[in-house]
């Protein structure tokens, strides 16, 4: 029995195929990300429904475009039973395609038995026109309509896994490419199974006094659109609510590591140590325990950080921490409190020996290996320690007894750990009041400068001075270098210091030319904090060309183990003074760890001998006059001067002359004088050379 096609409702059916098809996908999509199990479960009975009730309405719609030359019905009861049917292989394939792993039996099975599901479907609403006699079906044509069946549900599931997840770029129109192709497959089945049914001429449909066909189209479409459009619907503004809840509890877990971990390092901040030395006070208090607050600071972080920069000393602190836990026990909380200082916070000790062995095992085991893939760095702490309850029962009190130790194991030479004793207190009482008094000085004019002179060693002619700053303070009185210099240097304030030095060298100069005297060449000493600073001989250079001073009146002198620090760094530094016409002088030498193979590459203009090997001359006799011997004929050997310090007795002076010491300074010669007294020691050479 021949049959017609209504191309509206076929096409009706292609859209409603396509709509399903989409909406599979979001639905899959939307349920992957679910991680609530009942949530899930709910997603997946309600999605099978909207996803069962696409696929049965396309396959309906499209057997309702079939017009046979007798009229036609369907049995309700075997057309409910085919919904039953696309609604439950629905179900499978949405649970397949969101499950954690879909393996190659997974897919196999599941593409079968979705394909017999989607068959049995289509087979079932053919069954519901109830055909007297029945229909007759092709055997290749209803193999093939199985066989693309499956295919098509191995094809949907493959898609559909692929594009669940809603982050990928471009998943939308992705997802709409994938439902022209799944609804053509669908589409493909249906048809083949059409085309295996063969009607008998005579036979008549025994479902015909059912609903109007028509009227049962129309009703369809619309129900089928309006289910898929409020399924998808759905699915969006859950998606949606689900983006923001999760955008909100990811701020909060952010904003909560922002307030109690450091960016950094990871480890917890000051705020969360604070709370946990809180409680473990009020643990130990209950238990009668004993803790340990072990306080820690980098030695020479300031410096790598300002000559390497600081992304090298980001990369130094993060590793300095990671070393760090793994120096201490599992029980013990590491923080970080900020640039370079961390706290370890060590409960349950037994003994306050307990604390020195964790102090020892950190710097013993800081000590090995290199820190940093690009710079072989090793950085070492210097460790204070208080305990609870003797050094102190409150959080502040802790960290500030052990901060006070820590700054004693620094005096005490660095990398190493000092116990806080009440001692202490005084002594940082006594660094904030020379830290208060630096910044007032610098304010007020606190500071002076006083000229040590130097003299030829072969005319003993006047042939320089040193300036060395002073302090005088109207409460603290007289500070002397050694005391505030350290101070200045650890906490920065020693670059304004310098540069005031500059300047002040270069005015007291210009005021000696501007008497008639004659121009002296004067050395000024570079801590090692300012040779870190980027713009130094910059600075320098404009301070000098502002007071109206000649370089060559200028002799900067570094240290030789600051000098060795950075070797390639200082050479370029030193190049850059001359380049200006400064002088450089090697300060201390024989006290470092010097190279000779760098010692030639600075060619600087001298060497000061260390104080120590000038009281050598007499304290180790023979022995101590050939170092010094060597010295100089070394610096002789590379056209450099030398200047001998500390010259305080006469047998010291004859020795250095005799060993054709170029300058010589010390208290035998000359003690340092105020600007006006060298002024008046400057007159008396000129009128003893008149």
């Amino acid at each position: 029995m021949p049959g017609t096609y209504n191309f509206w409702l076929v096409g009706a059916s292609f859209v409603v195929a396509t709509l399903a098809s989409y909406t599979a996908l979001d639905l899959t999509g939307r349920i992957s990300l679910l991680a609530s199990s009942r949530l899930r479960h709910a997603w997946l009975a309600g999605g099978a429904g909207a996803m069962g009730v696409g696929i049965w309405s396309m396959h309906f719609i499209a057997m309702l475009a079939l017009s046979l030359p007798i009229p036609l019905g369907y049995d309700f009861p075997l057309t409910a039973l085919s919904l039953a049917i696309a609604v439950g292989v629905s179900y499978l394939a949405l649970l397949s395609t969101t499950r954690a792993q879909l393996t190659l039996t997974h897919l196999a099975t599941g593409s079968v038995l979705l394909g017999l599901g989607i068959a049995g479907m289509h087979y079932t609403g053919m069954a519901a026109m109830r055909m007297q006699p029945g229909i007759d079906y092709q055997p290749a044509w209803f193999c093939a309509s199985i066989a693309i069946g499956i295919g098509a549900s191995m094809a949907a599931l493959l898609i559909a896994r692929r594009l669940r997840n809603d982050g990928e770029r471009n998943v939308t129109r992705w997802r709409v490419g994938a439902a022209l192709v799944m609804a053509v497959a669908i589409s493909g089945m249906h048809y083949a199974g059409m085309e295996a049914a063969h009607f008998p001429v005579g036979a008549i449909c025994g479902a015909a006094k059912g609903v109007n066909t028509e009227w049962l189209a129309t009703a369809v479409i619309l129900f089928t659109f309006a289910i898929l459009i409020v399924t998808l619907m759905l699915s969006r503004f859950d998606a949606r609510t689900t983006f923001l809840a999760s955008a909100v509890t990811n701020l909060n877990g952010q904003i909560v590591r922002l307030a109690t971990l450091d960016t950094l390092t990871g480890l917890p901040n000051r705020t969360t140590l604070t709370e946990r030395i809180q409680s473990a006070i009020e643990l130990a208090g209950r238990r009668h325990n004993v803790f340990a607050v072990l306080f820690m600071d980098l030695d020479g972080f300031k410096t790598i950080n300002d000559s390497l920069g600081h992304s090298v000393g980001d990369q130094v602190l993060a590793a300095f921490a990671q070393r760090l836990q793994a120096c201490v026990r599992a029980t013990d909380t590491v923080a970080r409190l900020g640039g370079d200082e961390f706290v370890v916070l060590a409960e349950n000790l037994v003994a306050r020996q307990d604390a020195r062995l964790i102090a020892e095992s950190v710097l013993e085991r800081m000590r090995e290996g290199v820190w940093n893939d690009n710079e072989p760095l090793q950085v070492m702490p210097s460790i204070g320690i208080a305990l609870f309850p003797q050094d102190g029962d409150t959080v502040e009190t802790l960290l500030k007894h052990a901060d006070a130790a820590m700054y004693e194991a620094k005096r005490a030479g660095r990398s190493t750990w000092r116990f806080f004793e009440t001692s202490m207190n005084e002594a940082v009482t006594r660094t904030l009041q020379i830290q208060n008094a630096l910044h007032e000085a610098l304010s007020t004019g606190l500071f002076t400068l006083n000229f040590q002179p130097k003299f030829r060693g072969d005319s003993n002619e006047l042939a320089g001075a040193e300036a060395l700053i002073r302090l005088n303070h109207p409460v603290l009185g007289t500070l002397p270098p050694l005391e505030f210099i350290p101070i200045a240097e650890r906490s920065g304030q020693i670059v304004q210091i310098g540069y005031w030095v500059v300047r002040e060298t270069c005015r007291q100069i210009r005021r000696w030319i501007d008497e008639g005297l004659p121009s002296m060449k004067v050395a000024i000493n570079l801590s090692p904090r300012q040779l870190s600073q980027p713009n130094l001989v910059g600075t320098v250079l404009d301070i000098v060309k502002s007071e109206h001073v000649a370089c060559d009146q200028i002799m900067f002198e570094i240290t030789e183990t600051v000098a060795m620090q950075d070797a390639p760094k200082t050479i370029e530094m030193i190049r850059e003074f001359q380049e200006c016409g400064f002088e450089i002088a090697i300060d201390d030498f024989g006290t470092g760890y010097s190279s000779l193979a760098y010692l030639q590459r600075f060619r600087v203009k001298q060497l000061k001998i260390d104080r120590f090997f000038t009281n050598g001359l007499d304290d180790q006799g023979p022995e101590g006059a050939a170092i010094v011997s060597a010295i100089i004929a070394l610096a002789h050997s590379l056209d450099m001067d030398v200047v001998a310090e500390g010259v305080e007795t006469s047998s010291q002076l004859g020795k250095l002359k005799a060993m054709m010491c170029d300058e010589m300074q010390g208290f035998l010669l000359g003690r340092p004088l105020a600007a006006d007294a060298f002024s008046d020691l400057l007159k008396e050479r000129m009128a003893e050379l008149s």
